[in-house]
This record gives structure tokens, sequence and C-alpha cells, in this order.
């Protein structure tokens, strides 16, 4: 049932689009959607019966806002803007890049081919994305052969090795004529649409001609590049008569679930396939149109000259949006291969359920037990804080970040602490949770919805004391004890900093358990490798002539004293030292040693 406040902001919603943003008690947007008519849309949350992942949500609604727009197109375009600068927990949320390679014509005078990972608009043509990057290496060694370009690095004044080899045009040495480039391009172009015959015709003649000749190794070296046409570039089924570079789009929705299938069609043929699963909100047709123009708003992706997309969709925004076609098949084989994609997605989503089963007790259960523990409303994401050193000396912190029970690596961050020079639990944590929570206040980020310290009374009020005097907020925040036998065994909590014993064979438990452990190893991994680097880096400052610059680029060139010490003076000389600072360098490294042993 919505609160008093909540049903008095719902009466003022207005009859327009637009979007909303749903907001949880720490006032941090956790939904963003939008809306043909935002009074229809927003209080169908509160006033309707809801299950799966709208159910969860409207529990932690505590408020909500939104933005008025003139049109529908619009609301799109500020909801794509909103999730990618807040990254709500509800929404569905894009990954940056796509992991696949791409071949690259450049724009230049004298143009080359090239593997790519980004898409820049800087007038190069670009093809693929290839399904890894061997296909890609392959096609690319395949034209070089073919047809070249340039392959050297400009103008020298002599040919170079690949001229020699027919595997470049000659810049090197001398003025290409830009038609011929051209030509060449054009070849180019299309071969990677998917017009093979003549190329394989002339490789089949010139095959054939130099076994004539007795040229075998040739002939072999064309045979070759036959099969890897054949092999490579026509290994996929035709799939279309003509030749237009498409993606198509299709999904499968059951349980509150979304399950997408994205095939990219190109040189007529399935060249890739991507697929995505997303518990979802809204109903499938708004998630998927969100999803669509998400995915070409990440820069790494190329627009196809066609997009193909299940009806129920807005067809007509999205393509005055992306400025490419955006159309539904109603026969043929279009229409087949969209019943593949939605094959395929609900086998995908039944794969999916069948792992959730075995899975959810140990990751959104386990965080629900903390929580419930605690007290605390349902919450999604902790952050857990540890530090380390060796008798007062090289003082580190780590951080390490669980979102639903599982752990998120790419949210780990390593800190090495500046204003604390001796062992030292509160100063330390005033420091590492100054520099996070002002960061995350900076870049307006969300916050945590826990945070758990490796330690006692002394880190908790530490936390406590910059968070709520410091920074205003206020993030529950509990701390992780051991026991006699150095064993994870209770929460210390609240203002009075009481003990909450968990069920030692619980989820929740074992997820406090993993949580210190990782914490723990993350933050000493990261000390020893602080103290190692020292180690070195005083071993060789102590030596006459080394300074910093100096004893820098041996550590990166050797990575370790004993390849240093065993290097010969030659060696040494080959990266910059001079003959005297070397043989200073290998008989100090020789006395330490021999004193050592």
């Amino acid at each position: 049932m919505a609160s008093e406040h909540i049903e008095h902001k719902l009466a003022l919603l207005p009859d327009r689009p637009g979007c909303y943003q749903m907001k949880n008690l720490n006032s941090q947007i956790i939904y963003v959607g939008k809306a043909k008519n935002l009074k229809n849309r927003v209080r169908s949350y509160f006033k309707s019966a809801h299950d799966g992942k709208t159910a969860r949500l409207v529990e932690e609604i505590a408020d909500f806002d939104y933005i008025v727009t003139s049109s529908d197109k619009e609301a799109f375009l500020l909801e794509i803007t909103l999730i990618q600068k807040y990254q709500p927990y509800f929404n569905i949320k894009l990954k940056k890049g796509t992991g696949y390679p791409y071949i690259k014509i450049t724009k230049e005078r004298d143009p080359k081919m090239e593997i790519v990972s980004s898409i820049k608009r800087d007038g190069g043509y670009y093809f693929g994305p290839y399904p890894n990057v061997y296909a890609a290496e392959e096609t690319l060694h395949f034209l070089e052969k073919v047809y070249p370009l340039r392959r050297c690095n400009g103008f020298q004044g002599r040919p170079c090795l690949y001229y020699h080899m027919g595997q470049c045009l000659g810049a090197c040495f001398k003025e290409v004529p830009e038609e011929e480039y051209e030509k060449q391009i054009v070849r180019i172009k299309s071969f990677l649409n998917g017009n093979v015959a003549k190329v394989k015709q002339s490789l089949t003649a010139r095959m054939e001609k130099a076994a004539s000749q007795m040229e075998f190794e040739r002939a072999a070296e064309l045979r070759d590049q036959i099969h890897y046409i054949e092999v490579t570039v026509e290994k996929q089924k035709i799939i279309s008569n003509d030749r237009t570079p498409r993606d198509l789009f299709n999904f499968y929705l059951d349980k509150g679930w979304l399950s997408i299938q994205i095939f990219f069609i190109r040189q007529s043929r399935l060249m890739k396939r991507e697929k995505r699963l997303f518990p979802v909100v809204n109903d499938a047709d708004e998630e998927i149109t969100s999803f669509i123009l998400q995915f070409y708003n990440n820069k790494n992706k190329v627009l196809p000259n066609e997009i193909l997309v299940p009806k129920g969709l807005d067809n007509a925004v999205m393509s005055d949006i992306l400025g490419v076609p955006v159309r539904t098949p109603q026969r043929g084989e279009k229409r087949n291969l969209m019943n593949l994609a939605e094959e395929n997605a609900q086998i995908t989503l039944e794969e999916k359920f069948r792992l959730m089963e075995l899975d959810e007790g140990k990751t959104v259960g386990a965080m629900k037990e903390v929580t419930d523990a605690l007290g605390l409303p349902v919450g999604h994401r902790i952050e857990a804080f540890d530090h380390s050193h060796i008798q007062g000396e090289d003082l580190v912190s780590a951080m390490v970040v669980f979102t639903d029970g599982k752990p998120d690596k790419k949210m780990y961050r390593k800190y090495k602490l500046n204003s604390v020079d001796h062992a030292d639990e509160a100063a330390s944590t005033r420091e590492v949770i100054r520099r996070r929570y002002v960061r995350l206040l900076k870049e307006h980020q969300s916050m945590p919805d826990l945070i758990l310290m490796d330690g006692g009374v002394v880190q908790l009020n530490a936390v406590r004391d910059v968070l709520i005097n410091e920074l205003g907020l206020h993030i529950p925040v509990a701390g992780m004890v051991k026991n006699e036998h150095h064993k994870t065994s209770d929460l210390l909590y609240g203002d009075d900093d009481h003990r909450i014993e968990l069920d030692p064979k619980s989820q929740g438990f074992y997820l406090v358990q993993r949580i210190q452990d990782e914490v723990h190893r993350f933050a000493i991994t990261f000390h020893r490798q602080l103290h190692a680097k020292n180690s070195l880096s005083s071993r060789l400052d102590s030596i006459q002539g080394v300074g910093p610059k100096t004893r820098n680029k041996l550590l990166r060139e050797y990575g370790s004293l004993n390849k240093i010490s065993t290097a010969s003076i030659e060696d040494l000389q080959k990266h910059g030292v001079s003959k005297r600072v070397a043989q200073t360098i290998k008989i100090s490294l020789a006395a330490q040693t021999n004193g050592n042993s």
C-alpha cells in the first residue's frame, strides 16, 4: 500500500509523456522509466498487483520524481540518458564495448587495413564485428595477400619487405595513385560484403596455372587460400538473397525475466549471435525498446542498414531516433529467422531458470538474511573494507563489493594510505572511508546498502564519524568479528555495537564469512605486491648512481633483483645505464646477496 506522501504525489501527476525516477529510503534512484502518460503509468505501480522483480521494486519505493517531455521520442532519449547517468539497480544496464574486433580501412592518403576494437567517427570504413579475434586476423591476412594496400609505415626511400612479397602497393618508395587505392578498396568492400565467387574463380585459375608450371608450393598456397574462403568466409548458410547488413532482435518473456536474442546478419549470412537475460519491471515491449536504443547508443556499435524487430514495438520512434529503418518482417526467410531467434530466447531462459533454482538461496536469499538480521530494509550492495601493514610499514586498505550476494570484482578498489604513517586503525579507516564516499558524492553515484568493516568498535566509530559528521550520510555500518579460532563469528551493529548472532548453518552466515575472507585476501595480496615492490626499490636506491628513473626502468624491464643481478653489463647498458653504473649495480647486488647468505 502506498504511503500518504506517495498518494498525494500520485494525485498531482500530469497526463503528459515523460520520464519517472523511483527512489528508495536513501533517496537513491533505483529505477528510471518512460511513459506516454505519466499519470497512468506511475499510478499502475501502486494500484495494481505485481510479482517478481516489479514486486521487489515496489517494496523499495519510498518516493518518486518525474520529468515531463514534449513527445514520446524525447522521453525515450531522456530515459537512455538517465539510465546511463544513474545506473539504477532495477534497470537493464549494458556493458560498454562489444568485445568483438572490426576490420578497418583507414581514411588516409595511403590507406591501410587494420584490426580495431572500437569505432571512431574518423571517415574510415569498418567491417564487422567478427565472432573472434582469430577470424578477423585470418580475414585480414587473406585480404592483404589478395588486395594489398599499404603495410609499411610510409615513405622510406626504398621498397619494404611487404612490397617484395606483393602485400604493399609501394608507398614506401613511390607515390601510389589514389585511383589505384580506390580500386582495391572497392574490391575489398565487395569481398567483405560476400561477393567471393569472382575471387575464388581467379584464385582457382592461378592455382591451376602454377601447378601446370610445376610451381607446387605456390599452387599449394593458392589452394589454401581457396579453402580458407570456403571454410571461413562461406561457412555460414545464406539466409537472404540481398546483401543488406541488418541486425535482428527478438525475445521471450516468462516469470518476469526477459530473454533477448540478437542476430547479426552480414554478407547475407548469420555472422554472430548475442544473448542477454534480464529481470524486468515494465512490459516486454517497452523493455526491449529501451534495450535496443541503449544498445546502439554504445560508441562501439555500428548501425546496420536495417533493424528487424518483433511486432508490438514503436518502430517509427526507434527509426527516427536511430536514423535507420526499423521493420517487422511478416513472411519469408526473415520471418523464419525471427521465429528462430524467439525459439533460442526461450531455450536460453528455461536453462537460466534451472540454474536459478540452485543459486537463488545462496545469493539473493543470503543477502536478505543479513539485512533481516540487522533489521534493515531489503538491500542489494555491500561494500567491505580491511587494512593491511607490516609493523606499521606499507599501509594499505582494500574494498570489495558484493551485489545480491555475489562478488562484483570490477568494483573492487585498492588504496595506498597517504595521511597515516603508522599502525592506526581509526586513522586508516577515516582516510579510506572519506576517500571512497567523497568520490561517490562528487560523481553522483549510488551508495551501498550496507558497509562492513573487518574489525571492531574502533573502526565502526571511525566510519560513523566520517559518514555522519563530515559527509552527512546515513549508511548502515556493521563490524565483522572473529572468534578465538580466528573464524567468522558475529556482526557488531547499532549505536551500542551489540552483537548480532547469525545461524552458522545459514546462507547469510556463509555470505558474511565469504565477504570477510575475500576482503582480507584482497588487502593482503595488494600489501604483498606493494611491499615487494618497495623492497626492490629500496635495495636499488641504496646503490650509488641509481636514481628514481633508472630504478623504475630496471624494475620495469627485469621485474626482480635476481634477474637484474644475472644480467650482463652489456644488457644493462642497452637500457640506458652507463657502463660505470652498470658495474656498480653488479658489484653492489652481488655484495648484498653474499651478505644475506
